[in-house]
């Protein structure tokens, strides 16, 4: 098996004058092993290639047929499936749900030559019900225009390149990303203009970060006792996956809510 990079490196619009790069292909670094299916509701999107299946892009599954990713992950015309209860991507755990995406829908709005303007974020709709057990789960999204408190503690999970050398994780990982305030991200010390309302920030200590392939997966933070996907994973600074000051990026999930569920229900 390999990874498939879609994107090396993508310049942002004229607008932003940061060089950033999406992070497809599942990875996180500075992060850990879970414990197996601890994230249950986390998706291994995996396209069709060489005819062979390739982990391409995270996902949380947010209806038992419905699965929530990055717009970047799905805007060309790949043959997609996802994996449920998916822990080590090369072994038989035995939790493993396959199901094929026949319907892909991408915000109309999203522009992969300008990623600062937002809209990475899409729906996909299975072509049959995932079966809901200790290893399948839905995720539990944020209520509209929730916006977390600078440092509240969230979580990135993802398969993959633990480094920005692209030595690669086959168990899921996780690493802690606290948020970063819109005020603080969008400061000159950080992205700047590159950044707008329709994204959290998340990170940027130095240490850990979504990396080569993250996209698409959750941004988990406690709320109540439980976890809400706050974030789709965007992108990260072409300057490495754990540049300091520059957080990982992700779609905030809250500013899209009635998208989401406009969409769903359009197609179902």
């Amino acid at each position: 098996m390999f990874s498939l990079l879609l994107f090396a490196a993508v310049l942002l619009s004229a607008h932003c004058n940061e060089e950033s790069r999406f992070i497809e292909n599942g990875r996180v670094v500075g992060g850990s092993d879970t414990i197996p299916n601890s994230w249950p509701w986390q998706v291994s999107l995996q396209v069709f290639f060489k005819d062979n299946w390739v982990h391409n892009c995270g996902g949380s599954l947010i209806r038992t047929n419905w699965v929530l990713t990055a717009a970047h992950c799905v805007d060309r015309p790949y043959t997609l499936r996802v994996v449920l209860g998916e822990h080590h991507l090369y072994q038989n755990d035995g939790t493993e749900q396959v199901i094929a995406v026949d319907n892909v829908i991408y915000h109309r709005r999203w522009n992969a030559n300008n990623i600062g303007a937002g809209y990475d974020i899409a729906v996909l709709r299975l072509t049959s019900d995932a079966v809901l057990n200790d290893a399948v789960q839905l995720a539990k999204l944020p209520n509209l225009d929730v916006i977390l408190s600078n440092e509240h503690p969230c979580t990135v999970t993802g398969w993959g390149d633990l480094d920005d050398n692209r030595t690669e994780a086959v168990i899921l990982q996780q690493a802690p990303l606290p948020v970063v305030s819109h005020d603080i991200c969008s400061s000159s010390f950080f992205w700047g203009r590159s950044i707008n309302t329709t994204m959290v920030c998340a990170g940027g200590n130095g240490i850990h970060g979504g990396c080569s392939g993250d996209s698409g997966g959750p941004l988990n933070c406690p709320i109540n006792g439980g976890y809400e996907v706050h974030g789709v994973t965007s992108f990260v600074s072409a300057h490495g996956c754990n540049a300091l000051r520059k957080p990982t990026v992700f779609t905030r999930v809250s500013a899209y809510l009635s998208w989401i569920n406009d969409s769903i229900n359009a197609n179902s």
